[in-house]
């Protein structure tokens, strides 16, 4: 071998452990399996269900153990009490946002869903004060939600009780009360600019799942060479937040700031209210990346599981029935559900919330970090550290739910048949990054399941 190369090979290896090193050597991290150099444990975990792989690890190194990706170490929480622990005795602690590199690239830390420090504090402090000024859980967003339901319910008609997918009709109903929160209005199912805002989601959520792009968050470094997916995604993306900024030039042009009509209006406002601010968060960056976090976390998700509790109350006639008639008895046929009936239909309650633990629809919850070096449980966790808390452990607990493996709304419901709520309930997280959106998500879920 060439005495020059051979130099360069040797130089490269002491970078690499040099690095290796730097990236282990902090804190006192707790155990976990031995990582190889670059890659870390990506060998010994399943791209394609991690969820999977952490349950089989938590089973030898207990509920709180490390996993390296490439070679940045991931301290991972297992079971309710260590997911607890952190995100709602330590909240604070553990409030930032982990390593997302797709996000990162396209975001660039702006929003609400990928930002940290004062920047997600005032995004997420006005998004929830705005959300809930327009009546997260109360009447205002509840009629978005019920007009919603009854267009979903007349599309459903016009099949004629023939066989079909739903999946597309499905997808637009959540999309649309998104929009009407967002643009004040709905769209028709039809409208070529509301078909090409689903698209876009549709292909980066196929994107964002897909084992290569979790091999690319793994080595972000991949991106530069093989773009070809993360070129579609950013794209995607890209079409998303220009729609929003011709909506918002609309939106300046009528805007009256005493009577504000949506949430576009609101941001706005606030914008020429904090204008003479030398540290201003609200700008158009922030918002196109925000009304996009709005979108890309409420539809997909509240489309999928109510496409998963049609899917269940097929396999499960007895629970239909069961639904059917307290819906039938409470509500009647002469009108449309609304939020207060759920009060007087735990059973119906008690479904929407098996349905929504059952699935299990983000396993390993998107990543938080340290905010600071933080001791938990004898480990020092440096300021960081990329936190991946298992949803699955906690939805699927035995300690709490008799059968978690079984679809069974008796899991939220007490001996005398009312409601019981759980603590173990976690589908949207806990703590202080819970999902921005829980109040209007389970409207959204449970109207049209009504």
């Amino acid at each position: 071998m060439d005495p020059a190369v051979f130099l360069v090979f040797c130089l490269c290896c002491l970078l690499l452990l040099s690095l290796w090193k730097q990236n282990s050597g902090k804190g006192n991290l707790p155990p976990g399996p031995t990582p190889l150099p670059v890659i870390g444990n990506i060998l010994q975990l399943d791209v394609k269900n991690i969820s999977k792989s952490l349950s089989n690890l938590s089973k030898v190194y207990g509920p709180v153990f490390t996993v390296y990706f490439g070679m940045n170490p991931t301290v991972v929480l297992y079971g309710y009490e260590a997911v607890k622990e952190a995100l709602i005795d330590l909240g604070e602690d553990f409030s930032g946002r982990g390593k997302f590199p797709v996000a990162e690239r396209i975001n660039k830390g702006f929003g609400v869903l990928f930002s940290n420090g004062k920047r997600w504090k005032e995004m997420r402090r006005f998004s929830l004060m705005t959300l809930r000024n327009f009546g997260m859980g109360k009447r205002s967003i509840e009629d978005r939600v019920q007009e919603e339901a009854r267009c979903l319910v007349e599309e459903l008609r016009k099949t004629n009780a023939s066989p079909c997918d739903p999946t597309f009709i499905l997808g637009c109903a959540p999309c649309n009360v998104i929009c009407s929160i967002i643009f004040q209005n709905r769209f028709d199912y039809k409208d070529q600019n509301f078909l090409k805002i689903m698209e876009a989601f549709d292909e980066n959520v196929s994107i964002v799942s897909s084992t290569w792009m979790q091999i690319c968050n793994t080595f972000p470094v991949l991106f530069d060479y093989f773009p070809g997916s993360y070129t579609k995604f950013h794209r995607n993306v890209d079409l998303v937040k220009t729609y929003v900024m011709e909506k918002t030039r609309e939106h300046q042009e009528s805007l009256d700031v005493n009577n504000p009509r949506d949430f576009i209006d609101c941001f706005l406002i606030k914008m020429e209210q904090e204008k003479h601010n030398p540290q201003l968060e609200f700008t158009f960056e922030n918002l196109t990346n925000t009304v996009t976090d709005l979108f890309g976390a409420g539809t997909e998700t509240t489309s999928t599981t109510l496409r998963y509790a049609l899917l269940l109350l097929l396999k499960h006639p007895e629970v239909t029935a069961k639904v059917q008639e307290e819906i039938e008895r409470v509500v009647g046929r002469h009108r449309s559900p609304c939020m207060q009936d759920r009060s007087h239909m735990p059973y119906t309650d008690a479904v929407v919330h098996e349905v929504q633990r059952y699935i299990d629809l983000v396993p390993t919850n998107l990543p938080h970090s340290v905010i600071r070096d933080v001791k938990f449980r004898n480990y020092l966790i440096p300021k960081g550290t990329t936190i991946f808390t298992s949803l699955t452990s906690v939805l699927h607990s035995d300690k709490e739910f008799p059968n978690p493996e079984v679809f069974d709304p008796g899991h939220f419901l007490d001996e005398s048949g009312n409601f019981k709520k759980s603590d173990y309930f976690m589908p949207f997280s806990a703590g202080k990054r819970i999902c921005v959106g829980e109040g209007l998500a389970l409207q959204s879920c449970s109207l049209p399941f009504l």
